[in-house]
C-alpha cells in the first residue's frame, strides 16, 4: 500500500509538472532534456581546445600527392619577442653617439643621384634628388642571430635610436619624400653595423660666373657635413672613395650638358666650434649654345644687316630710312632687355653683353650715317640753289656769247670764291669775247654746260678731294656699304675666336 501511494504521489507529480501528459510521456522529455545538455557541454569543451591549439606550433597533415617536406613556421603567428627588446633599445641611451668619450665614430657615406632637376640663373642655385645612404657601427644594436641575416626597420625605429646628423651645407631647402610613407630604410646587422638610407630633394646655392655667359661652363658642389660632432667625435668620409657616387645615365637637362660628376672631401673650421669633416659632390655643367644662337645672337645679326639695306635706299626718302633706322634700333633694345630679364644683376660684364651692344651701335651708327647725309644733302641744295639764283641774276644782263644760247650759258660774277666755282663739278670755263674790255675780263667768266676734260692742276684737286668726298653724299652711301659689313664681320671673327 505505502508503495501504491508513492506511485500514486509521483504520478500527480509529474501530471502537475506536465499537466495533460502520460507519466511515461514525461519520463521521456527528462531523457532528451538529459541528452541535450550533454551535447551542450561537450561542444563547448571542443571550443576551448582550439583555442589552445591557436597558439600552439601548427602541426602539418600530409596529403597524398605531394612530397614529404616541411613547410616553414609563419613567424607572425608565433610569439616572439618585440623588436625593441630584441635590439635591447630600452636598455642603452641612444642619445649619445656610439663608442662615447672614446675614439671617432667612422661613418661611411655614398650617394645615388636619381635626377638633376632644375638649374637657375637668377637665383643661383640647383635642384637635385638623391639617396643618401650612412655607414657605421653600433654594438649596443647587435643581437643574437643563427643565420646571421639583418633585419630591415622603416622610418619608426630611426627616432628611437643614434643616427648621424648630415645636414648639406648651403642649402635653401631639403625635404625627405613622405608617399606613401617616409622614404627612409634602416637595415640592422647581428654584429652592430646599420645601413641607413633615406631619399632627399635639396636646393642648394651654386656661385656662378656669367663673364662668359652663353659660352660657359659652371662647376657647382653639393657639402654635406656633420652639424654638431666635430672630427674628434665623427669621422665623415666617402665609403668607396670616387665609386661611392653613382648617377643615373637618363639625367639630362634643357640648357645643360653634365660632363662630369667627382667627389672630394677636406676639413671645415669654424672659429667658435672647431674643425669638421666635410664631403663634396662636384659637378661640371657646360651650357648649350643652340638655343642661344637662335634666341639672341641670329636675331641681333639680322637686326644689324636689315640696317644696312638704308644705304641702298635713296637719300630724298626720308620716311623709308629714318623708320627703318628706328625699327632696328628699338628691336635690338627689345632683345638687351629680353636676355637681361632672365639672368641676374651681376657688376661686370657678360659675352652677351659684348656682343649685343656691339651690334646696338651698329645699328645705331646706321641712323648716325643718314643723319649726317641729310644734313650734308640739305646744305649742298642751299647752295645750288643761291648759285642758281645768282647766275640767273648775272645771266639777266649779258648778252650771248661764243655762238650759245642764253640758255647754255650763266654768269659769275667776279667775287665767287675759286671753291664755289670748282663745287660745280662737270663745268667748262673759259674768258669772255676779246672784244670786251681787260677789267671785265678779270671780273667775269662764262660757265659752259658741257662736260669737263681739262685739268685744273694735279695739287688743286688734291686738296680738294677730301672736301668733295664730304660733299658728295653718294660717295658717303657707296663707302657705308663696304665699311659697315667689313667691321662687323672683322668683329664677329675676333669675338668668335676668342670665346669659343
Amino acid at each position: 500500500m505505502p508503495h501504491a501511494g508513492r506511485n500514486r504521489t509521483e504520478g500527480v507529480c509529474c501530471c502537475a509538472c506536465f499537466p495533460g501528459v502520460d507519466p511515461m510521456m514525461s519520463i521521456s522529455l527528462r531523457l532528451l532534456l538529459l541528452l541535450c545538455c550533454l551535447a551542450l557541454v561537450s561542444e563547448g569543451r571542443k571550443k576551448n581546445h582550439s583555442r589552445k591549439k591557436r597558439w600552439s606550433t601548427p602541426v602539418d597533415t600530409h596529403k597524398l600527392g605531394q612530397p614529404l617536406t616541411k613547410k616553414p613556421a609563419d613567424g607572425t603567428k608565433t610569439r616572439k619577442v618585440k623588436t625593441d627588446q630584441l635590439l635591447r633599445v630600452e636598455d642603452h641611451d641612444f642619445t649619445m653617439r656610439p663608442a662615447f668619450a672614446g675614439p671617432a665614430v667612422p661613418v661611411g657615406v655614398d650617394v645615388q643621384v636619381e635626377s638633376l632637376d632644375s638649374i637657375s640663373e637668377v637665383d643661383m642655385d640647383f635642384t637635385m634628388t638623391l639617396y643618401l645612404r650612412h655607414y657605421w657601427k653600433d654594438e649596443r644594436l647587435a643581437f643574437p642571430s643563427s643565420t646571421n641575416k639583418s633585419m630591415t626597420f622603416d622610418g619608426r625605429l630611426v627616432k628611437k635610436i643614434w643616427v648621424p646628423d648630415v645636414f648639406f651645407v648651403h642649402s635653401k631647402r631639403s625635404f625627405i619624400h613622405d608617399t606613401t610613407t617616409d622614404n627612409i630604410m634602416l637595415r640592422v646587422f647581428p654584429d652592430g653595423h646599420v645601413l641607413y638610407s633615406l631619399r632627399v630633394t635639396v636646393t642648394a646655392a651654386c656661385n656662378m660666373d656669367f663673364s662668359r655667359f652663353p659660352l660657359d661652363s659652371q662647376t657647382c658642389t653639393l657639402e654635406l657635413e656633420s652639424y654638431a660632432y666635430t672630427d674628434e667625435d665623427l669621422m665623415l668620409y666617402w665609403k668607396s672613395g670616387d665609386e661611392s657616387l653613382s648617377t643615373d645615365d637618363r639625367i639630362s637637362l634643357s640648357q645643360f650638358l653634365i660632363q662630369k660628376f667627382h667627389t672630394s672631401s677636406r676639413l671645415a673650421f669654424y672659429s667658435s666650434t672647431g674643425w669638421y669633416n666635410r664631403l663634396y659632390i662636384n659637378f661640371t655643367l657646360r651650357r648649350h649654345i643652340f638655343f642661344f644662337l637662335l634666341q639672341t645672337y641670329f636675331p641681333a645679326t639680322l637686326m644689324v644687316m636689315l640696317s644696312w639695306v638704308s644705304f641702298w635706299i635713296d637719300r630724298r626718302a626720308v620716311p623709308a630710312r629714318v623708320s627703318l633706322g628706328i625699327t632696328t634700333v628699338l628691336t635690338m633694345s627689345t632683345i638687351i632687355t629680353g636676355v637681361n630679364a632672365s639672368m641676374p644683376r651681376v657688376s661686370y660684364i657678360k659675352a652677351v653683353d659684348i656682343y649685343l651692344w656691339v651690334s646696338f651701335v651698329f645699328v645705331f651708327l646706321s641712323v648716325l650715317e643718314y643723319a649726317a647725309v641729310n644734313y650734308l644733302t640739305t646744305l649742298r641744295d642751299g647752295k645750288d640753289r643761291k648759285l642758281r639764283d645768282k647766275a640767273r641774276e648775272q645771266a639777266q644782263g649779258l648778252p650771248c656769247t661764243c655762238g650759245m644760247t642764253h640758255a647754255r650759258t650763266m654768269m659769275l660774277d667776279g667775287s665767287y670764291s675759286e671753291a664755289d666755282a670748282n663745287s660745280l663739278a662737270g663745268y667748262t670755263r673759259e674768258p669772255v669775247a676779246p672784244d670786251d674790255p681787260p677789267e671785265k675780263s678779270q671780273e667775269r667768266m662764262v660757265v659752259h654746260l658741257a662736260l669737263d676734260t681739262e685739268s685744273t692742276g694735279a695739287t688743286k684737286k688734291k686738296g680738294l678731294r677730301g672736301f668733295r668726298i664730304i660733299q658728295n653724299t653718294h660717295a658717303i652711301d657707296t663707302y657705308s656699304r663696304m665699311i659697315f659689313p667689313g667691321a662687323y664681320i672683322f668683329f664677329n671673327l675676333i669675338y668668335w675666336s676668342v670665346y669659343c
